[in-house]
């Protein structure tokens, strides 16, 4: 869950000073000038330190005496907060550039492909063979969803919001409270990721069969077949993203009349 509000002045004080820190704009050891960032974005100094917390509490900042508030070595930022993870696919956004292609070459998102084939292919094994009727129905109702889902800007929502639910269902079938925990990660990037396959204009192939084979194996109860099924949904996946990395992005045409 998010540490504050992202609406209103708190909301976007905070956003602007993390991609700052995140971007590099706002170096590691620099020590902030709040007077100045205060002016510059035209909040009060309350305001900004409120927003500050958030980011100290996330392990970016830190504020001492005599030396005054500081951003601190990226070793001591927490890279697994779900906040920390949206606003560095965001901010990798601005300085891969506005082509998807581009975005989709992000090495966050190589890190993401890393994590989940680690990751996914341990808890699917786990589901498998501990899964309830109701981690099923979850999975049933998100394959379901990924079905019902159609090329357009709502369905591209659609599609996103059911491939999350089906993976936060599989990391919940596992009954690991850590190995659920990880859907922050997995569930964040894979937003980011899906935002760029299902975006307008780019067709990737179907993900229901995949998915399926997943459900099916762990169904049967079967950690084998569940864990292959999964290796080979992951391999569509890094599929997808590669075709839309390798092809070149399209001027909007004209609009027909």
């Amino acid at each position: 869950m998010s540490g504050y509000a992202r609406r209103g002045v708190h909301g976007q004080t905070v956003e602007a000073l993390a991609h700052r820190v995140l971007s590099g704009e706002i170096a590691e050891g620099a020590t902030l000038d709040l007077a100045a960032v205060q002016a510059e974005l035209g909040v009060s100094l309350t305001a900004l330190r409120e927003s500050l917390k958030v980011l100290a509490a996330k392990g970016m900042v830190d504020a001492r005496q005599k030396r005054g508030t500081f951003v601190r070595p990226r070793s001591d930022w927490n890279l697994l907060d779900a906040d920390v993870l949206r606003w560095r696919f965001e901010t990798a956004g601005r300085e891969q550039g506005d082509g998807a292609a581009a975005r989709a070459a992000s090495p966050l998102l190589r890190d993401l492909d890393e994590v989940r084939g680690i990751v996914e292919p341990a808890a699917v094994r786990l589901a498998a063979v501990r899964r309830t009727a109701a981690d099923l129905a979850a999975l049933d109702a998100a394959l379901a969803a990924m079905a019902e889902a159609r090329d357009g800007a709502a369905a591209s929502a659609a599609a996103v919001a059911a491939d999350l639910a089906f993976h936060r269902a599989l990391l919940a079938a596992s009954h690991n409270e850590l190995l659920e925990r990880m859907d922050l990660v997995i569930a964040t990037g894979l937003a980011a990721r899906d935002r760029l396959v299902h975006g307008p204009g780019h067709h990737p192939g179907d993900p229901v069969p995949s998915h399926r084979a997943v459900l099916d194996a762990v169904r049967a109860e079967d950690p084998d077949a569940a864990e292959t099924a999964m290796r080979g949904l992951l391999a569509q996946a890094a599929h997808d993203l590669a075709e839309l990395t390798a092809a070149p992005e399209q001027e909007p045409g004209p609009a027909a009349g």
